[in-house]
């Protein structure tokens, strides 16, 4: 057995501010073939598995080029091209295979072309042809289009949001993907339109059970994977919104039927599923209580600014939560990220312990607040700092702690945008984050599974900016119109 495997990926919100090229993967991640690391990556943990399954199965494994950037805005379609060409071009050289596993993201929009990992897999398809088995392990907060569906065999996103399981979603797809390549199954793919865009949490009810369910279901009765595409809702494409996908074991019919039933309960859940969220207002009145107890007695405030995520494709400067903690008189907090390459850059270029006037933050669009004027004493530096999410390894870049004169307010200032997933990135950078009343995060829910254990209490801060959280206001030119919460029943009349 000969098996071809590479990875591309990014998530695309058409409406952030900040571009999305070729330098953007080679700054987050981007291995050649061979060079991909023995740890995974959030959209790549196919690579990895597969090379451990190769040790023990004893096939042939060939790997490809393996790419992610952080969420951004457009991609520059030639770059796109280029990157997407570059695997073609390995795969062509590594024919003939028998099977293909890729890991890609399903968020990943060029300008000019609104389904790029369609594009890629129809290519994939044509130099393959019909009888290679083709999969895929996606991210749920994706698009799902006919012509991926039609170019690939098997599809699986993880399950868990925050993403806890997606080196065990790439050893599902891989299982799969081999058991059907010895002709063991004959998977089939079956998908529902849930005619909806909301946010799906399963860190709570009700989507905790939901995802118990889907589990439970899974692998019984004929039934090889079950996933739920939740959408992306910061992406104006024409298959934006929420989809059930069952893979059967040679029987269409049951597939389609339990698609079918799982996305009316989706549906049903529609309005129930979001994170409660508190203003500023709010935010500020927490953070005085905090300060009121002794640091470190019963754990951290964390306060996750949700809407400047720059998982999410945010540019992840927005300044107006960590202004009105220092507007309050808050004194103790830790900042984890603002970005700001350039603050990063003049603190590198002083050095630790230099104390000099400084701004950051507030410059990417005029949703990000005011610029943070103020008196800082730089207290680390790294180059490249990092930080966790479960095995994988993330950058920040070149970054520097900063610290507020006459407070013990630490900011992290970062160059490659990234959001918050774990509290080492903050003791990576000499903060421990037991000291601190208040921690600050830029993540809508990623951060959770991490923060829990440090925190007293986790609250998520609506801050409006730029990413287009309410369907009803956001002026959608591609998207669907037939979809709640932009019509109350979508269902009506079908």
């Amino acid at each position: 057995m000969r098996v071809f495997t590479a990875s591309l990926a990014t998530e695309t919100n058409t409406f952030s501010p900040v571009p999305t090229d070729r330098s953007s993967f080679e700054e987050a991640f981007y291995a050649a073939p061979g060079d991909h690391p023995d740890t995974p990556t959030l959209c790549s943990a196919v690579i990895p598995v597969l090379r451990r399954r190769a040790v023990s199965d004893g096939f042939e494994l060939v790997e490809g080029t393996a790419a992610w950037a952080e969420p951004g805005g457009y991609l520059r379609l030639d770059h796109y091209e280029a990157l997407r060409d570059e695997i073609l071009q390995q795969l062509e050289a590594a024919m003939p295979v028998d099977c293909v596993v890729l890991g890609l993201h399903g968020a990943m929009v060029a300008r000019g072309l609104d389904d790029c990992e369609g594009d890629l897999l129809a290519s994939v398809r044509d130099i393959v042809g019909e009888r290679v088995i083709v999969a895929a392990e996606f991210d749920p907060h994706s698009h799902l289009t006919p012509k991926r569906v039609a170019a690939l065999d098997i599809l699986a996103a993880f399950l868990e949001f925050p993403h806890t399981d997606f080196e065990e979603r790439a050893e599902h797809v891989v299982d799969l993907a081999l058991s059907a390549t010895r002709g063991d199954i004959r998977p089939m793919i079956s998908t529902f339109d849930c005619r909806m865009i909301d946010v799906f949490p399963t860190s709570q009810e009700p989507m905790r059970s939901f995802i118990d369910k889907l589990k439970s279901l899974q692998a019984a009765d004929g039934i090889l994977s079950l996933s739920l595409i939740h959408g992306f809702m910061a992406a104006d494409v024409p298959c934006m919104g929420t989809h059930m996908i069952v893979v059967s074991d040679d029987n269409k019919a049951a597939g389609e039927k339990l698609a079918r039933e799982l996305g009316l309960q989706v549906f049903g859940m529609r309005g129930t599923t979001r994170m409660t969220t508190i203003d500023l207002s709010e935010a500020i009145t927490l953070c005085h209580r905090a300060e009121a107890e002794p640091p470190g007695s019963q754990g951290s405030l964390v306060l996750a600014d949700i809407w400047d995520n720059p998982g999410g494709g945010t540019a992840g400067d927005n300044t107006c939560l960590l202004g009105a903690l220092i507007e309050a008189g808050i004194s103790n907090a830790g900042i984890g990220t603002i970005w700001d390459p350039q603050a990063a850059a003049i603190a590198h270029g002083a050095g630790e312990g230099c104390v000099l006037e400084m701004r950051i933050g507030g410059k990417s669009h005029h949703s990000s607040g005011q610029p943070l004027d103020g008196l800082f004493e730089i207290r680390r530096l790294a180059s490249p700092g990092m930080q966790s999410f479960r095995g994988s390894q993330v950058t920040l870049g070149n970054c520097a702690v900063l610290r507020l004169q006459g407070t013990e307010i630490d900011i992290i200032v970062n160059t490659n945008r990234t959001q918050t997933f774990e509290p080492d990135i903050f003791s990576n950078l000499g903060i421990d984050p037991s000291e601190k009343s208040i921690l600050v995060v830029k993540s809508t829910n990623h951060f959770r599974a991490g923060f829990e254990p440090v925190a007293a209490d986790i609250r998520y801060v609506a801050i409006e900016g730029i990413y287009p959280n309410n369907p009803t206001t956001t002026d959608y030119r591609q998207a669907p119109r037939n979809i709640w919460p932009i019509v109350s029943d979508p269902f009506a009349n079908h």
